[in-house]
């Protein structure tokens, strides 16, 4: 039988913003190499591939993969396919307050607050911090565009990412990735895609201005990164960026490649770990099926 698609918009204020995804159903009988195909046929940041309708252990079999690997975590599919599988009577027969996805690095609950999903990651990981002088050339900065009363240093809550803690939103729109001295960096880190943020903001009402790029997932840059974002969340809290020992911010991502999109950061420290949750908004754009 062809497998039911659906095309979303995640942390999306409005339809065509925000991150694209696509969530196929019904793929328990694909193998590996279709859903690949299918993930670089859709080429969008993430495609999912909800295995079956029955639940495991309380939660759904989800696998998520970019146009080049499948990939263990990521923030958009996470909030994506929890949308599809809470709005599809197909799956649920009757609406519910938490959705719990069984992916690669375990099992992540999704929760429904009125027309906010909010994710619950896993407590962040702290990994080396970087030279100011090891990242300059490959984002196309300078020195002083850094803001160096903060590290540079890698953070994971799922997968890991480079966090660049930058000055101004002029040092943001700056950034372009120079992909030879990109590969280089990469090839003995850690993390594989790189985070730049700022204070200052296109919109008034937000805290953050955010860029990711993530070219060693086959993604030059993504409009809004839920895993990155909850690594984010951690950093600033850890790093005393933001003064207290929790945060509820609003950060926007995605301006400078005309998808601006909107992720609700909370954070808060207890008994030595960190709790971290990412939240946003979606809205369905398309369905249809996969040819047979």
């Amino acid at each position: 039988m062809a497998n039911p698609f659906y095309i979303l918009d995640v942390f999306a204020e409005k339809r065509y913003t925000g991150n694209q995804l696509a969530v196929v159903r019904e793929a328990g009988g694909l193998s590996d190499e279709e859903m690949q195909a299918i993930a670089r046929e859709m080429n969008y940041s993430e495609t999912t591939f909800i295995l079956s309708g029955e639940t495991r252990d309380g939660g759904y079999d989800v696998r998520i993969f970019t146009p080049k690997e499948e990939v263990p975590f990521a923030g958009h599919p996470t909030l994506g396919t929890a949308y599809v599988i809470q709005r599809q009577r197909e799956i649920i027969k009757r609406p519910v307050e938490t959705v719990t996805l069984n992916l690669k690095i375990g099992q992540i609950p999704v929760t429904f607050d009125s027309d906010t999903l909010w994710m619950e990651q896993k407590n962040p990981e702290f990994g080396p911090a970087f030279r100011p002088g090891e990242v300059l050339e490959v984002l196309g900065l300078d020195a002083g565009d850094i803001e160096t009363r903060y590290p540079i240093q890698e953070v994971s809550t799922g997968i890991p990412f480079i966090i660049v803690p930058l000055k101004n939103l002029d040092a943001v729109r700056k950034a372009k990735i120079d992909r030879e001295k990109y590969f280089e960096l990469i090839a003995n880190t850690w993390a594989k895609a790189i985070l730049v943020f700022c204070p200052e903001t296109y919109k008034r009402e937000n805290h953050l201005n955010v860029r990711v790029f993530a070219d060693y997932y086959g993604v030059p840059e993504d409009p809004a990164t839920g895993s990155a974002a909850g690594c984010l969340a951690g950093y600033l809290v850890k790093t005393g960026y933001s003064g207290t020992g929790s945060i509820e911010l609003r950060a926007e991502q995605g301006y400078e490649i005309d998808r601006p999109s909107l992720l609700y950061l909370r954070a808060e420290e207890r008994e030595g770990e960190i709790d971290v949750r990412v939240g946003g908004k979606v809205v369905m754009v398309a369905e249809g099926r996969l040819v047979g």
